[in-house]
């Protein structure tokens, strides 16, 4: 049986999507109506699953067009991720010279076709604005002041990036986990001094609620619990199953994590955390992957290091080509498609 769907079909069509931004600006209009957030549906059946404090930045996208938002959206995140390359590039030693800025704009265009980047900017995702609060916060001098009030914003807005106060707990960066900790808890209270209600909501039923994102054994949920919940061909798997293997893939994640930190590979160590913590989510898209971006960057200067073996050169290389051919392919159902065609 062969599926197909038209280009410009309402959120399947390649250039007819976006349907995440369109719920982050009715759950922001929602807010400025002062209506209930979490009860029910902000658009077609879709709940907003972010946090109150995401919502109250979302009320700045209600009052653009869905075309206006798309447009501005979808620039900002080219922008995001061509920021986060080229940070990555001078958090490994290089100048942002004219040459740097060039190979950070050819590989931005590149990495648009990765399955994470490619997906976000379809569904108009907040996934690369989080990387690069994240990369450009962490990314600093441990000297830096207020360093971790971006980990801090990016867990307020979405939970998973709170993952990485363990990154900065095992490596003993205590002043950037604090400031991390108190940002977080801000963001909190001033989802509860503005919208009380829906505060109390979200922090006391609805963040426990992973049904709200998607069914567990769905086959867009690429967590362990995902995996497990597939294999076992159930939405509810074994809760012993899950914890276990969730705690061995924390144990390999951050400690790859805290040798990298060890070692001076400060990236490295991010990305290996950021890996980590959407391993271990309860429920991850396919676009929650873009932590790839950096390390695709990481390989690529290994690959380029001159001064490393040719043999390990060579196996990072296959790593890399064999990680886009395989880490960003997924099964899926084509019960949308608008046409079927069989073949005989």
């Amino acid at each position: 049986v062969l599926f197909a769907v038209p280009m410009n079909t309402r959120y399947w069509g390649i250039f007819e999507n976006f349907l995440d931004l369109d719920v982050y600006r009715h759950g922001g209009s929602v807010v400025v109506q002062g209506l209930p957030l979490y009860d029910g549906p902000v658009l077609d059946g879709m709940m907003f699953t972010y946090t109150p404090f995401a919502a109250l930045l979302f009320t700045v996208w209600a009052v653009l067009s869905f075309k206006q938002a798309i447009v501005v959206w979808t620039g900002l995140n080219i922008a995001a991720l061509f920021a986060v390359i080229l940070l990555c590039w001078k958090y490994l030693g290089y100048r942002l010279d004219v040459k740097a800025y060039a190979v950070s704009a050819l590989a931005t265009t590149i990495f648009l076709f990765m399955e994470p980047i490619r997906t976000t900017l379809w569904l108009g995702q907040i996934n690369i604005f989080l990387l690069l609060l994240i990369v450009w916060d962490l990314g600093r001098d441990e000297k830096s002041r207020l360093r971790g009030i971006g980990a801090g914003i990016a867990a307020g807005v979405k939970l998973t990036p709170a993952f990485f106060w363990a990154y900065l707990f095992i490596t003993r960066q205590w002043r950037a986990l604090v400031t991390a900790v108190v940002t977080f808890a801000a963001t909190v209270a001033i989802g509860f001094v503005v919208i009380y209600n829906d505060a109390y909501k979200y922090w006391t039923g609805t963040l426990v609620d992973s049904e709200r994102v998607g069914p567990t054994d769905a086959p867009s949920n690429q967590s362990v619990s995902g995996l497990i919940a597939q294999l076992t061909h159930t939405p509810t798997p074994s809760r012993v199953l899950v914890l276990v293997f969730s705690a061995l893939a924390v144990c390999l994640g951050l400690g790859a994590a805290w040798i990298a930190h060890r070692h001076g590979q400060k990236l490295l160590g991010l990305t290996m955390t950021g890996l980590t913590a959407t391993t271990v989510s309860p429920f991850s898209w396919g676009h929650h992957w873009v932590w790839f971006v950096p390390l695709a960057v990481v390989a690529l200067n290994w690959i380029s290091d001159a001064g490393r073996s040719a043999s390990s050169r060579i196996v990072v290389g296959v790593m890399v080509v064999g990680g886009f051919l395989a880490a960003f392919s997924w099964r899926t159902y084509l019960g949308y498609a608008t046409w079927q065609f069989n073949q005989t």
